[in-house]
């Protein structure tokens, strides 16, 4: 079993300091939260940017600022920004952060209603854009997957060319509108991808940590992060992202699975060593 890859989703887009007053938005804040998950465990930090006053952007500016100044602290740790952006935002807005040649991405692979009337939009033209511009630019997709379909989306735009393997995967669960975030839809989600495929589970709210055990059983990966989950406990605020992701080290430590370093989870994702 290889050793466990642990992310972390350090701010999002929609979480606010009025939801933990611990969420990063300056760039200072951002590489406070990025280290404190890095040294508590984490490999890879999945990157979303704001501006000072916590407005989410996809501004390429802005996301070198802040790639730069934590690579000057963590020069091993593997960033992989977000090209999800926030709900409204162009393709090519959101594609912004892939023109600094980051080693991994996030592609979102459907279409999801986010509550009220806000829905994440993307296409199949999107997807294939998205997964096109990955190939050109040498950048590892993480296929986020909110539910089922966007598994088989995946596997069929792999067949047009639009997807490299192997394939990595993030189940996102128990978003809104997506899928739920119990076992079961754990073990549907699963067994839906491909052998060589590798996969990391992000569980939304309370899901997060019962989702990580069962990955971390299972031979899986991880995320955790303000951008899921703002909770360490039920009602009890987490007081940075290094709180989260040394729960997730505790958890695996009980299960007996090792936690892998920025160099080996490039080696388990395939990615160039540095």
């Amino acid at each position: 079993m290889d050793k466990l890859i642990i992310t972390a989703a350090i701010c999002g887009a929609e979480v606010t300091k009025e939801h933990n007053p611990a969420v990063p938005y300056t760039v200072e804040e951002i590489v406070r939260e990025a280290k404190s998950a890095y040294d508590a465990g984490a490999s890879i930090i999945h990157l979303h940017v704001r501006m000072d006053d916590g407005t989410p952007t996809q501004d390429k500016k802005r996301f070198k600022e802040c790639m730069d100044a934590i690579k000057a602290v963590i020069p091993d740790v593997i960033i992989q920004p977000s090209t999800g952006g926030a709900v409204g935002m162009t393709d090519d807005e959101r594609l912004q952060p892939t023109e600094l040649m980051p080693e991994m991405a996030t592609l979102d692979c459907g279409t999801c209603n986010f509550g009220g009337d806000d829905v994440f939009t993307n296409t199949e033209n999107t997807i294939k854009y998205f997964g096109q511009r990955m190939i050109e630019r040498g950048i590892k997709p993480e296929l986020e997957c909110f539910d089922k379909s966007m598994i088989e989306m995946a596997l069929r735009l792999h067949k047009k060319g639009f997807i490299l393997k192997p394939m990595h995967f993030d189940f996102v669960m128990g978003v809104n509108g997506g899928i739920g975030g119990d076992l079961r839809d754990f073990v549907f989600m699963r067994g839906s991808i491909p052998a060589d495929a590798t996969y990391t589970v992000a569980g939304v709210g309370r899901f997060e940590f019962p989702l990580a055990a069962a990955a971390i059983i299972d031979g899986g990966h991880v995320r955790v992060g303000f951008e899921d989950n703002v909770f360490l406990s039920k009602g009890v605020l987490a007081k940075s992202n290094g709180e989260l992701v040394a729960k997730v080290v505790r958890l695996a430590k009980e299960l007996g699975r090792e936690i892998a370093t920025p160099a080996e989870a490039r080696e388990i994702l395939g990615l160039k060593p540095l």
